[in-house]
């Protein structure tokens, strides 16, 4: 049996279902990060973001002993969902 490995990424993603805020041009948007991975991350959020757009995304410790999360991330992917959601793809760095 041969295996098709195109789709495989480089990075390994982690399922969660956590709530964000992103923060964009002085507004601010809860979501949810669908899925997380060492350089990015996939977010449902109600807003009209656009690729290319630069935003600060904040997920809060379930724990004390934990820092929060709180990357700059750019928009790689948009894909409307209707209503007003996007699901968003995004590249992070370290804030």
């Amino acid at each position: 049996m041969t295996q098709d490995f195109s789709e495989k990424r480089d990075f390994i993603r982690m399922t969660i279902n956590a709530e964000v805020t992103l923060h964009f041009m002085g507004l601010e948007f809860p979501g949810t990060c669908v899925d997380l991975s060492s350089n990015g991350m996939q977010i449902r959020v109600k807003a009209d973001l656009a690729l290319g757009d630069t935003l600060e995304v904040h997920l809060p410790s379930p724990t004390p002993n934990l820092d929060a999360y709180h990357v700059e991330a750019e928009v790689v992917r948009a894909e409307s969902q209707g209503n007003g959601w996007q699901v968003l793809g995004l590249v992070t760095t370290p804030a």
